[in-house]
């Protein structure tokens, strides 16, 4: 089965391990990612004017070109996903502004060589944005995910954290319970693991704030680690490569900080999937990470 796939920007560069784990995790599933053939920037963040669509015309674009592979694409990064799919809802639900994203798409087609095969007519929304783990859900099913699971990962305490943008706004998103979500920890379970609920988890990682001010964001990602580790956390599971950088790379300044404070890993649910299918360690390259998460890992004999 080939599903179209979006990257991102972040993906084929600070978050390599992500990508590389997210398409072998596919494969192994039976499912071929199929990156679009042409792609930019989505914009990072979604824009909050309403009286323009300049802001939104690099996802309206990336979604026209997805058309052209199937009715759906996927995604990873969190921000990604929330300005795709928020993008994708303003093109189907505001004719002013889809006619005026269609006009600019129609001139970007006339400018620039080779773009007309990737378009075809207007981009009126006809494609579902999905998350890589809704993908998982209602492409291969997390019954069927525990058949295929190769090594279950009981034992390991796992904290699912949700951070800000899988959620919200939580009537454009429409990902699961803004303040109680249950999809994370249901794919959890199916790879066998004894899954924390934590109260920070669907709380923000302070990543918006690492330019504006860092103690901020340290504050934030302590906040949020701190209450994993309460809960008996041996691992913190993301989906966001922000969300990842900070509650791991921070953990060096909360240390500063906090008298005995014990560094727990942070890994992409992508990684603990392709541990549970029984992948290579070479295809989960956790040489990114801070906190090396491979030590607890062999503890709780995985690796």
């Amino acid at each position: 089965m080939k599903v179209p796939y979006y990257p991102g920007c972040t993906l084929h560069e600070r978050a390599r391990d992500f990508d590389a784990s997210a398409r072998d995790c596919a494969k192994a599933l039976g499912i071929e990612l199929e990156e679009l053939p042409i792609w930019t920037c989505c914009g990072a963040v979604f824009p909050l004017t309403t009286d323009s669509v300049m802001e939104i015309l690099g996802a309206v674009r990336n979604l026209a070109y997805a058309a052209r592979l199937g009715d759906k694409v996927v995604t990873l990064c969190s921000f990604c996903y929330n300005v795709l799919k928020r993008a994708n809802k303003v093109v189907r639900d505001d004719p002013e502004r889809r006619e005026k994203a269609n006009l600019f798409l129609r001139a970007d087609t006339e400018a620039r060589e080779g773009i007309e095969s990737y378009l075809k007519g207007d981009y009126v929304g006809q494609v579902d944005v999905l998350h890589y783990i809704e993908m998982l859900r209602d492409l291969v099913g997390f019954d069927e995910i525990e058949k295929r699971v190769k090594k279950r990962l009981e034992g390991l305490n796992v904290a699912a954290y949700y951070g800000c943008m899988l959620l919200r706004p939580a009537n454009e998103m429409e990902f699961d319970d803004p303040e109680q979500p249950t999809i994370f920890e249901e794919f959890l379970s199916s790879l066998g693991c004894n899954v924390i609920d934590f109260p920070m988890k669907t709380e923000c990682c302070g990543g918006f704030q690492i330019v504006n001010d860092e103690e901020i964001a340290i504050a934030c990602s302590q906040t949020v680690m701190g209450s994993a580790l309460k809960r008996g956390a041996d691992v913190v599971v993301t989906t966001c490569p922000l969300c990842r950088y900070n509650l791991d790379e921070k953990q060096k300044e909360i240390g500063e900080r906090v008298r005995d404070y014990e560094k727990i890993p942070v890994i992409y649910f992508t990684q603990l999937l392709g541990l549970a299918l029984g992948l290579g360690e070479e295809h989960l390259d956790f040489s990114e990470n801070h906190v090396d998460p491979r030590p607890v890992l062999a503890e709780r004999r995985l690796l």
